[in-house]
């Protein structure tokens, strides 16, 4: 038989014996102490001289940091594989992803019906364990719509919430003997898992054949089929090498309740069969790699990337079906770990979604984004997240990764007497926001967040990674600040944080018959106060006689009593009907408007974005048309002006300088956009990263013509074929 050239592993077969308790669990843990790579325990819950496996399973991997843990094997006839799935996907969440399931049929037919399991044919069993698999991997599957679903004889789901998804791909190993379920092996199982005590010469050759030939027609390579087996103690170095080579196994799982048995396997026996092996292979020219993963879409991907890459089905994609708002389901999506993995996948993306093509590219770097353009549907997706630092380097300045979110950064910074002003929600991504600007909590206080920006380090279309500075490639530092994305991905930024004690954080409540007058008022009143205050205001469609008003506000200042001075003015606003004032770190105020909830939205939003040099009296009054038409749902105007009007407008590809105001509104239908459309006149300008348009006009608005002309040259530049394309792209032409 072949050597499927699976790397080789090794692990204990432990009795669960539950008398004294913890001799099983410190048997585990000494396993991986020795260096063994997995533990397994047999299944057997009509035993009542055994631990429950799955209770032991649980414990072990809470004691051990490394290991694989499984069950070898599972007693399928007696755990319903729907709560199994369940329980599955959390172990391995909170291990870490070292779970693996050996899944057994059943077999002791007399103990599993007197603890209430049906006995079942051998034909049945193999119906019944192949439907117990597709309900385990119907239910980790939460990336598909809807509930899951299963009419199987055996395992019925009439209808089931998906997920969670587990960590990993967990695997699913098979014990198997028989043709029938060797065939289900090939067909669909990660593994087969006999023992080697129950098998008679010539068994493996024979069971090798028919599941290479089973998952041949299945369209499997054979290789992918992992071939566990569990072995006695007695088995020496030539043994193993043997059916290493001769019979394709690649994982020795060893029967042995003692702790000198498993040293021997993990020091002596280990590492001799390794090094023989891999001579063997080299003789031989077998590949000593696992199976290559090849993407549909990226087939020559290279294994760095193809390792942790994951395509539909895998566990993890549904992360990247479900942004903030816009949902997505992109084909492949790429999860570099480094700046260099970061450069390889940009280069994939160069040739597997090349400008003009129809597969689309986004860039995610961690936390939510309102126009949802990090997503797509059928395209290649690169997942920054695991660039998350976040790291001081003195004098104010902080090094921090695309991957990591504001509130992650205030945390950080807060202790410090740091900050940044950094958006108004703290589970933002860094990547996204500070190469778009950044209108944050302390705008007026301390400008925008690509103000603060002293260094960039972007990985350009070519795949090269290029570091940015006012001295060093200053034309690219300019356009990172407000148009970053449009010309490569930024993997690391420098700020220069500011000096911040405790804030005011006021959240006032207005009342107003006449919502133009009440936001003319609010227009007035921040555009006059001390430029340490900044706050934004929320509305909604009019419910009742009057008109309500949400407000927020920020003031960077410490004494109780100097806050509530500054705050005053804004008392006149409109009818105040209730208020909250305290103090707080500059952290506390981004977790309020954070969540570590899973993302759920799979909608296709509409947001559109202005700016305003103020709040003029025509402008409000077209504010309450749209919102009395009832055709925005949310509304916002957030506080710009201040030290944001302190930067020259051509300094940065940011350019409307000018701006007192930014409003943000959520819509559908003809409607919102007619009245959307009777603001425009009265707007000076866009901010992108709210906005859901992707046309010229979007564009225009945002960047006025010299800036367009001068980012369309650099674009020419930097991303002369516009890789760069899906977050409101900037033509080269």
């Amino acid at each position: 038989m072949p050597d499927y050239g699976r790397d080789l592993r090794f692990g204990s077969f432990i009795t669960p014996v539950n008398h004294p308790p913890h001799k099983a669990a410190d048997l585990a843990v000494r396993s991986e102490e020795a260096g063994l790579d997995l533990v397994t325990f047999q299944d057997h819950p009509y035993q009542a001289s055994f631990h429950d496996t799955w209770t032991l399973l649980t414990w072990v991997a809470s004691r051990t940091e490394r290991v694989t843990v499984a069950g070898n094997v599972l007693n399928m006839p007696l755990r319903r594989p729907a709560v199994l799935a369940r329980a599955a996907a959390s172990l391995d969440l909170l291990s870490g992803g070292r779970l693996a399931m050996g899944l057994g049929a059943g077999g002791f037919w007399d103990a599993i019906e007197g603890m209430g399991g049906g006995r079942l044919s051998a034909g049945e069993s193999v119906e019944a364990l192949e439907e117990a698999m597709a309900v385990l991997r119907g239910i980790w599957d939460d990336g598909e719509p809807g509930p899951f679903r299963s009419t199987g004889r055996f395992h019925p789901v009439p209808q089931a919430q998906r997920g969670p998804a587990p960590a990993h791909r967990i695997p699913l190993w098979v014990g198997a003997y028989k043709p029938r379920m060797l065939r289900l092996v090939g067909r669909t199982a990660d593994g087969w898992l006999p023992s080697l005590s129950y098998l008679k010469p010539g068994d493996l050759r024979r069971g090798n054949a028919i599941i290479d030939e089973a998952a041949t027609k299945a369209g499997r390579a054979p290789g992918d089929v992992q071939r566990v087996l569990n072995v006695g103690p007695d088995l020496g170095v030539d043994d193993l090498v043997d059916l290493a080579t001769t019979e394709g196994i690649d994982t020795f799982v060893f029967m042995g309740d003692e702790g000198h048995v498993l040293d021997h396997v993990a020091k002596v026996l280990a590492p001799a069969v390794r090094e023989r092996v891999a001579e063997a292979r080299e003789r031989a020219g077998t590949s000593a790699r696992p199976a290559r993963r090849r993407p549909a879409l990226a087939p020559d991907l290279p294994d760095h990337l193809a390792e942790r890459a994951l395509e539909k089905g895998d566990p993890g994609w549904s992360r990247y079906t479900a942004g903030y708002l816009r949902g997505g389901a992109p084909a492949l999506v790429l999860r570099p770990r480094d700046v260099a993995e970061v450069s390889d996948a940009v280069r994939v993306a160069a040739e597997v979604a090349p400008a003009g093509g129809d597969v689309p590219l986004g860039v995610l770097s961690a936390g939510h984004g309102l126009s949802g353009r990090s997503l797509n549907r059928g395209g290649l997706v690169l997942d920054v997240s695991a660039l998350d630092e976040v790291t001081p380097l003195g004098d104010d300045l902080v090094r921090v990764g695309p991957g990591a979110t504001w509130v992650q950064v205030s945390q950080v910074l807060s202790p410090l007497g740091l900050a940044i002003s950094s958006g108004d929600y703290g589970g933002v991504g860094v990547g996204g926001l500070a190469t778009a600007g950044g209108v944050g909590w302390f705008a007026r206080s301390h400008g925008l967040t690509i103000d603060h920006l002293v260094e960039a380090t972007v990985v350009l279309a070519d795949g090269r990674v290029v570091t940015c500075s006012e001295e060093v490639e200053p034309d690219l530092f300019w356009a990172v600040r407000g148009a970053g994305a449009n010309m490569g991905v930024a993997v690391s930024f420098t700020f220069r944080a500011a000096r911040v004690g405790r804030v005011g954080f006021a959240q006032l409540m207005f009342a107003h018959d006449s919502l133009a007058d009440l936001l003319t008022a609010w227009g007035t009143t921040m555009e006059a106060a001390d430029r340490r205050i900044t706050g934004e205001l929320v509305l909604g469609p009019r419910q009742g006689p009057a008109w309500t008003a949400s407000a927020m506000l920020v003031v960077d200042a410490e004494d109780p009593e100097e806050i509530v001075d500054l705050l005053q003015p804004f008392a006149g606003v409109g009818r105040l009907t209730d208020q909250n004032i305290a103090l707080a770190t500059y952290d506390q105020v981004m977790g309020l408007f954070s969540s570590d909830a899973k993302q759920a939205g799979r909608g296709e939003p509409v947001s559109h974005s202005g700016l305003a040099t103020h709040l003029s009296p025509d402008l409000t009054a077209r504010i309450e048309s749209l919102l009395a038409a009832g055709v925005s749902h949310w509304f916002q105007i957030r506080a710009v002006g201040g030290a944001v009007a302190d930067v020259a407008p051509d300094a940065t590809a940011w350019a409307h300088r000018d701006a007192a105001f930014q409003l943000n509104a959520f819509g559908s239908g003809d409607g919102f956009e007619q009245h959307w459309d009777a603001l425009r006149p009265h707007l000076a300008g866009l901010y992108l990263s709210f906005e859901t348009d992707t046309d010229a006009r979007a564009l225009q608005a945002a960047f006025p013509p010299a800036h367009l002309a001068r980012l369309r040259d650099l674009k020419r530049r930097y991303d002369p074929s516009g890789l760069f394309r899906d977050n409101f792209a900037i033509s080269p032409a």
